[in-house]
């Protein structure tokens, strides 16, 4: 089973608080009292008590920056490349659509909406314990229908237009098919390139997406689980936006590329 970190932080945060909360108002002044009535010097804090005098600031920024502001997160898979490449790890903004209390995941404060075109971080609503990435196709009321590897939002044809075949020249560690095809689609505000293979099966369907939620595809349209397989993303799923890459390396072929630190997420 994989930890739930953002439990485990809390935890820790709130056992340290406590324990040097409990000292600063009752512990220390009992030690201090013995003292001087034993006539002895200052007695050294225990051991406990010092770990959590130290680690509980610490903890508590790490809990708040990584809660309410910031979160890095790793790319394991290949979903949405030619976007994001296996190994990037990225910045997610957190308060993009609201904040969030961490574990029970409840909006506290509302700030902003996710708009057509985001790349999503979520809570993978077939197993809420796994983290997915993909890209915001349609939103709360909007019909997608994808049909002949083309997508349509309400009826429209979201414009793509061919670049070429996607050649491993194009990437340092990433080793692409020979039939993927890259071409840079228009959806929305946001000009994004997105990959699909000949020969693959086009996954055709309608939805209609219902109130309260979202629907998610990666920009490897052949290669990727995404709304077309298990349905939609409920809003309390979402987790915030990608905006940046700071790193990339594949520990899987030992191989980075530093030209992708600061790249902007689009």
């Amino acid at each position: 089973m994989k930890p739930d970190f953002s439990l485990l932080l809390v935890l820790l945060t709130g056992l340290t608080g406590l324990v040097w909360m409990l000292d600063s108002l009752f512990l220390r002044r009992r030690r201090m009292d013995r003292a001087v009535q034993q006539s002895t010097e200052r007695p050294r804090d225990p051991v406990i008590i010092e770990y959590s005098r130290s680690l509980f600031p610490v903890l508590l920024i790490v809990l708040l920056f990584r809660s309410f502001l910031f979160e890095p997160f790793k790319i394991p898979s290949g979903s949405m490349i030619p976007t994001l490449l296996v190994g990037d790890f990225i910045v997610v903004n957190k308060y993009a659509y609201g904040l969030r209390l961490p574990v029970l995941h409840s909006k506290v404060v509302p700030i902003g909406e996710p708009e057509r075109g985001d790349v999503v971080v979520f809570r993978y609503p077939v197993d809420p314990k796994v983290n997915f990435i993909k890209r915001l196709v349609g939103l709360p009321g909007d019909a997608v229908t994808y049909r002949d590897k083309k997508l349509y939002v309400n009826g429209e044809l979201v414009q793509a237009d061919v670049q070429g075949h996607y050649s491993t020249s194009e990437v340092k560690c990433a080793t692409p098919r020979p039939d993927a095809i890259k071409l840079t689609e228009s959806l929305g505000p946001v000009m994004h390139d997105i990959l699909i293979h000949e020969g693959s099966s086009d996954r055709d369907g309608q939805w209609e997406v219902p109130e309260g939620h979202y629907f998610v595809m990666g920009d490897n349209r052949d290669r990727s689980n995404d709304s077309r397989e298990w349905g939609f993303v409920p809003e309390e799923n979402l987790m915030g936006r990608a905006i940046g890459i700071w790193l990339n390396f594949d520990y899987t072929k030992g191989c980075g590329d530093l030209s992708r630190i600061g790249d902007r997420i689009r």
